[in-house]
Order: structure tokens, then C-alpha cells, then sequence
């Protein structure tokens, strides 16, 4: 089963990464991949520009809004996800405890969810 592990973090829990160790904290990142990459458990992980990059799309009553700038009602930005293939909750859960992220943030776990049988999704 697939989970969505997302990586939430405040501006000022990011900031408080010291300069000097962003490198060993990203390359902490990179070894995890190598880590479930090679287990079989990832399906992908990327990080994310910051929040100040992003723009929200909203479509209501057939109009288009486009926002620029994180305006998703959070104090949390999403940093970056990890897609993992799990045996089930309690590995998706292990997997999300070791990504380097959850020691300065937060981790989402979420499944996804599975397409219904019969349409063009449900042959992955």
C-alpha cells in the first residue's frame, strides 16, 4: 500500500537550522533515500522551494483565482514528501520516523487512496 509522507515545518524551525549544518542535514536526506530506495520502500521523495514560491490555484463557480504566496490557512509550510510502499500503517509510520525531517518538523502520514476497480488508475 502507498503512503504520502509529507514534511511540515514553521519558517523559524527551518531558519533554526544552523548554516554550517544544512549540508549534513540534506545529505541525512539523500542517505534515506538510498536507504528505502534500495529496501524497495520508495516510490519517490522530493523537497520543495519555500513557501514564499508558491501560488494557490482555486477554482469557484467555473472562475479561475491564482494567489500568489503560501496562503493555505497553515503556521506549517510543506517542505518536501516521501511516496513509500508500505506493508501497512505501522511501516509507513517506522518509514516516516527515520526521515531526517521529523527530527526539526512534522511528518503526515497519510494511504493513498487506492482507485476504484474498473477505472484506468486501478491497473498501478
Amino acid at each position: 500500500m502507498r503512503y504520502l509522507c509529507m514534511i511540515f515545518a514553521t519558517q523559524a524551525q527551518v531558519d533554526a537550522i544552523p548554516p554550517a549544518e544544512l549540508p549534513a542535514f540534506v545529505n541525512a536526506h539523500l542517505d534515506y533515500d538510498d536507504q528505502l530506495g534500495a529496501s524497495g520502500k520508495l516510490v519517490a521523495s522530493e523537497g520543495l522551494e519555500s513557501a514564499d514560491k508558491a501560488v494557490v490555484v482555486r477554482m469557484r463557480n467555473g472562475k479561475l483565482s491564482v494567489t500568489d504566496g503560501p496562503f493555505i490557512e497553515t503556521n506549517e509550510q510543506l517542505g518536501g514528501f516521501y511516496l513509500v510502499d508500505a506493508a501497512d500503517d505501522e511501516e509507513a509510520l517506522r518509514i516516516a520516523a527515520g526521515i531526517p525531517s521529523a527530527r526539526v518538523g512534522s511528518i503526515e502520514v497519510r494511504p493513498v487512496l487506492a482507485p476504484p476497480e474498473g477505472t484506468a488508475g486501478d491497473a498501478r
